[in-house]
């Protein structure tokens, strides 16, 4: 067994559960909190002999932490119930655990859209996911784009997590239409103000951003389509905070 406590959070991930619990099947526990499925999540969890708890939704980072805070090993890794851990990170990961030279690793996130990777020379969004459990955690007033601070020596990992959880447009704009609204409601609440320049512009220059320096190109029409949600998204941040000072006004 790895000694690697793993935590997942869920809910209706029956698509993809399967697939992520195999690529982690070998570690010391893993510790599956759910917001209420109402499909299979739970019966495949138990197939892997998930530790499983139930919490109604608390938002990302407080569902977060509440689950890492149920890990009981020096080190875990954090997945979502569409990624799965590659073999090359998983080897990394062992290494770690073995050496003891860092205290976390700084993980490339390989998104497939679409039903496919992205191509060789794409550039990848990277997230702190494995790391010692006393040294990292959550802020917690993040409503959305949690991500974890560790008081340590912080690796970047050459293995990837591969994440599913895209296979469809629909899928896509809808996880983003949720995602900006609480985004919206993150930074109107810390008092931030909707620009009228950034409005026009921040469209164009997200599309610019994902498409040519992030190389979406590379990726032919799917990239050209996820890079014109992912500027779409970024302009629904900041219209939605404009609609939010709006609807305070009243």
């Amino acid at each position: 067994m790895i000694p690697v406590s793993v935590y997942i959070i869920t809910k209706n991930c029956e698509a993809t559960l399967r697939q992520t619990l195999a690529s982690v099947a070998d570690f010391a526990e893993i510790i599956l909190v759910d917001s209420g499925s109402t499909d299979n999540t739970i019966e495949i969890a138990q197939e892997f002999n998930c530790k499983i708890y139930h919490q109604d939704w608390l938002g990302f980072a407080k569902q977060k932490q509440l689950a890492l805070s149920y890990c009981q090993s020096e080190w875990v890794l954090n997945l979502d119930g569409d990624e799965v851990v590659s073999p090359l990170l998983k080897q990394e990961i062992i290494d770690c655990v073995n050496n003891n030279a860092v205290d976390g690793l700084d993980i490339p996130i390989e998104d497939y859209f679409l039903g496919f990777p992205p191509p060789k020379g794409s550039r990848y969004n990277h997230r702190i996911r494995f790391f010692k459990r006393n040294l990292g955690g959550y802020n917690l007033e993040k409503e959305v784009h949690e991500s974890i601070t560790v008081n340590g020596n912080v690796l970047k990992a050459q293995g990837k997590i591969q994440h599913y959880g895209e296979n469809s447009i629909a899928i896509k704009v809808d996880k983003n239409n949720h995602y900006s609204q609480l985004r919206a409601i993150e930074k109107f609440a810390k008092g931030k103000k909707s620009s009228l320049i950034k409005l026009i512009f921040i469209m164009p220059l997200t599309f610019i951003k994902s498409y040519f320096l992030r190389r979406g190109f590379l990726n032919g029409r799917r990239g050209f389509i996820s890079s014109m949600i992912n500027a779409f998204y970024a302009f629904l941040k900041e219209a939605k905070l404009y609609e939010a000072k709006l609807k305070n006004n009243h």
